[in-house]
């Protein structure tokens, strides 16, 4: 081509373009196929990890209940059985003498799992401040005892006797919690779990004034006057069929809980109705099965995307699911393994 025509036909062009923006015209506008999808930013990894997977896939996860001699026994189980690690980890600080005296071990364990990249839980089946720890199980002097209305009022009141023990308590953990913090390890802590279970001695006072009120108190302790901002908060629930009513009833405030779990044990399962009053009340915040038996299956999780895991409880995760079943779980796309953890 000539090149004064050319340059010709590049003035014209430009003119051209120059008057239609002079006259409004709008330039096309190109929409994503995907909206960009905003996310909390929180402090935590874990909990912004949890926020990523949420509606997408479900951690894997287990208990490791007592000994805290041997703080991954259940976890290595799951390797025997599937080939694979769990990527969520869980321990106990308990409440039999054996159990307090080797803590150290299972905070060894949590160090070690989170270095390998797993999610780490910590829960405390705590003995009765009202009585003696260490303690039982359930001889009347344990978890399962009771607490009595003077003695509960005297746990929440400041400078009482059973107050004051149940500090005491919370500074003994809290200095393996410290551990955690200064090792860089992030904590989801569970404690005073299935609130709405009137069998330990914390649960069942349903009201603003009942467990949920020793909640926002050992929270504030732990936080403020202990300093542990490792912790994220997690608010545990059973599936009682009064589970609706009680998630208003026991719900200590949004301002005190990250993530939001609920134990499966009533035998009628991952029903639509449980899923939506999680969904419900976290309002946007993670959601997981806190404890379990009987594992969720592949579609259920399927069906019920916001569960960002489920926590088999040890041996009941093999005594109530086949091999099979168990498999077929712990290779499905939507949930994650250990293997598949990027490292923190």
């Amino acid at each position: 081509m000539n090149k004064s025509i050319f340059n010709l036909l590049l003035s014209l062009t430009l003119l051209s373009f120059i008057s239609c923006k002079a006259k409004g015209a709008e330039e096309p506008v190109i929409s994503p196929a995907d909206p960009v999808e905003v996310l909390p930013n929180t402090p935590f990894k874990t909990l912004n990890y949890l926020y990523r997977i949420s509606g997408k896939k479900t951690m894997a996860g287990i208990h490791n209940r007592e000994p805290n001699a041997t703080p991954a026994r259940w976890t290595n189980e799951v390797f025997t059985v599937t080939g694979k690690y769990p990527a969520l980890w869980s321990g106990d600080f308990l409440f039999q003498a054996e159990n307090i005296n080797n803590r150290q071990l299972m905070i060894d364990e949590a160090k070690k799992q989170w270095k390998q990249g797993a999610v780490v839980n910590i829960m405390w089946h705590s003995c009765n401040p009202a009585l003696n720890e260490p303690c039982a199980w359930d001889d009347g002097k344990g978890v399962l005892s009771k607490m009595t209305d003077a003695q509960f009022n005297d746990l929440l009141t400041e400078g009482t006797t059973v107050n004051l023990k149940w500090k005491k308590m919370m500074d003994d953990v809290a200095v393996y919690l410290q551990q955690l913090k200064d090792s860089g390890v992030e904590v989801l802590f569970r404690p005073l779990h299935e609130m709405n279970q009137g069998k330990f001695w914390w649960g069942g006072r349903p009201g603003i004034n009942g467990t949920a009120k020793l909640y926002r108190m050992t929270h504030d302790y732990m936080k403020n006057t202990k300093g542990l901002s490792n912790l994220i908060w997690v608010w545990d629930m059973q599936d009682f069929g009064t589970l609706k009513a009680d998630l208003d009833s026991y719900n200590p405030g949004a301002a005190y809980w990250d993530v939001a779990a609920l134990d499966i044990y009533d035998g009628s399962g991952y029903t639509a109705a449980k899923y939506k009053a999680m969904v419900d009340i976290a309002a946007g915040k993670p959601i997981a099965i806190g404890e379990c038996e009987k594992l969720p299956t592949v579609q259920q999780l399927l069906e019920q995307p916001k569960w960002t895991f489920f926590m088999g409880w040890s041996e009941l995760q093999f005594e109530k699911n086949t091999t099979a079943e168990i498999k077929t779980l712990h290779s499905a796309p939507n949930v994650v393994m250990l293997d598949q953890m990027k490292g923190w």
